[in-house]
């Protein structure tokens, strides 16, 4: 597998978030794009294997699968560069600013839309022949997925706003290890071992992971799914991406930088006792002079 040791991984998570903050706008965009695509692609995925088998976690167990996939790729999901670009600024990168995270941050999340939502409108047009007949079961389910999850929260008030959220933190508390267990090794089957794990936690756990939302939402509404853009943007997509920033920032990012890049300043090891035995066993030199 070829481990890396934290210290060696937690500088590639600087250095990659470096490179991400001056990253040219069409690349940022263009990896964005593709990393939407792929990923709604392993939601629909996810979502056909479990309609049709009536088992929840062989679609979980299964969707990492486009997780893998597109950071082997070299693309990019916003849950990724939540975690990774803010560390070169907070190790003083030489150029990287708030407003370069900032940038970063925004093209990551039009090209991610862009690229789940092209994938909602193919899927939209399979599951309903081109529009042409109701949604099969597979378009039935993501109807329903996006009522439950809008309308689903919006009943509970603020105490499903707060579920909600914490469903957000809890997902990119995961997908970021995800993203960081990519770097702790150096072969391609190390790499896919580590990321399938935490990724498939996180969906069968029924975290809420704002690029997939771009694409089971916009699903949803295009299926005739009840509930409005508003519930998806207030009552799903806005605290989700909040979620993500906190639970990927906050529990990964900054909880391995500072305790694997900038470290603390060692406790004082206590001196060396004497062996109290081997002292026993020596005799005082007068006393052997005399003797």
């Amino acid at each position: 597998m070829s481990y890396l040791k934290p210290a060696d991984f937690v500088g590639k998570m600087i250095d990659a978030g470096e490179e991400k903050a001056f990253m040219s706008t069409r690349d940022t965009v263009i990896r964005a794009f593709m990393a939407g695509a792929i990923l709604a692609l392993a939601a629909a995925f996810a979502v056909t294997i479990t309609v049709q088998t009536g088992e929840p976690l062989l679609g979980a167990v299964l969707f990492p699968v486009g997780f893998c996939l597109l950071y082997l790729l070299g693309f990019d999901l916003l849950t990724g560069v939540f975690t990774l670009v803010p560390l070169a600024w907070l190790d003083k990168r030489p150029g990287v600013n708030w407003r370069a995270v900032l940038r970063n941050w925004g093209l990551v999340f039009v090209g991610n839309f862009a690229g789940a939502f092209t994938v909602a409108v193919m899927m939209a047009i399979i599951v309903t022949m081109g529009f042409s007949m109701d949604p099969n079961e597979v378009g039935q389910k993501l109807g329903e997925i996006g009522v439950s999850r809008t309308v689903g929260y919006a009943d509970h008030g603020a105490s499903g706003m707060l579920t909600l959220f914490i469903r957000g933190v809890l997902c990119n508390w995961m997908v970021s290890t995800g993203v960081v267990a990519a770097m702790m090794s150096t072969s391609v089957s190390g790499k896919v071992i580590a990321m399938w794990m935490p990724i498939m936690l996180f969906f069968y756990m029924g975290f809420e992971h704002s690029i997939v939302n771009m694409f089971l939402f916009p699903s949803g509404l295009l299926l005739g799914g009840d509930f409005s853009i508003g519930d998806y943007l207030i009552w799903n997509e806005i605290p989700t991406v909040i979620g993500n920033l906190v639970g990927g920032l906050a529990f990964v990012g900054l909880t391995l930088y500072a305790t694997h890049a900038r470290t603390a300043t060692p406790r004082p090891r206590p001196a060396a006792e004497p062996d109290t035995d081997d002292a026993d066993d020596q005799v005082p030199a007068d006393t052997a002079a005399r003797a």
